[in-house]
């Protein structure tokens, strides 16, 4: 495995493996000529999918721009392939334990402070909280009190990403919180021009 890379701040691209695949790496191509911070492959993988191919395929758009690549969950997936880290939904004690250090790892949070601070003993490298507003594709997650997000900031100062249902009109009202980026999926990955959908969303962040 290479060395580790870390995440910028900005738009964290999340990918759905359950789209269809030349559309999803068409949309991900176009993507790529934004500026993305990282990729995410979500763990909504279908019955069947060759998730190794797509892996594999999505590392091979995404190297040439530096860009990091990262798997949902599926941490033994790092080590069969070429992917730079893993986002966990809920923190494995065990995989903490373990070392680590050239791995990525993102962990979500959402309104229990005890889950972030957890995160900061375990040596998280960012944390990402969902889901600040509804969400088609965040179903799972609870809404987010924005109370919890500047409380993560006086106990941390590692990254931290907004995600759940954010578009460019609703991002105004994040505006008094300390995030470092926030993370999309389908206002991305649906879009008819994604690269543009990203300008979209970067000219309303209030990342400095």
């Amino acid at each position: 495995m290479m060395a580790k890379k870390h995440i910028k701040d900005g738009i964290y691209l999340v990918i759905d493996p359950a789209m269809e695949r030349q559309m999803l790496l068409g949309q991900l191509r176009k993507a790529l000529t934004g500026a993305v911070a990282a990729v995410q492959i979500w763990d909504n993988i279908l019955p069947g999918e060759d998730i190794k191919a797509l892996v594999e395929q999505v590392i091979a758009l995404c190297r040439p721009f530096g860009i990091p690549v990262l798997i949902n969950n599926r941490c033994q997936l790092v080590y069969e392939t070429g992917l730079d880290g893993v986002h966990f939904d809920a923190i494995p004690q065990d995989f903490f334990a373990e070392n680590h250090g050239n791995i990525i790892v993102g962990v979500t949070c959402g309104n229990d402070l005890a889950t972030i601070e957890q995160a900061v003993v375990l040596g998280a490298d960012y944390i990402s909280f969902c889901s600040m507003f509804p969400s088609a594709t965040a179903t799972s997650c609870e809404l987010v009190s924005p109370e919890i997000v500047i409380k993560a900031r006086e106990l941390t100062d590692m990254p931290i990403f907004l995600a759940g249902g954010i578009t460019p009109q609703n991002m105004a009202t994040l505006s008094s919180l300390p995030y470092n980026g926030i993370a999309v999926v389908s206002g991305i990955m649906k879009a008819a021009e994604p690269h543009e959908a990203i300008k979209e969303y970067q000219s309303k962040l209030n990342v400095k």
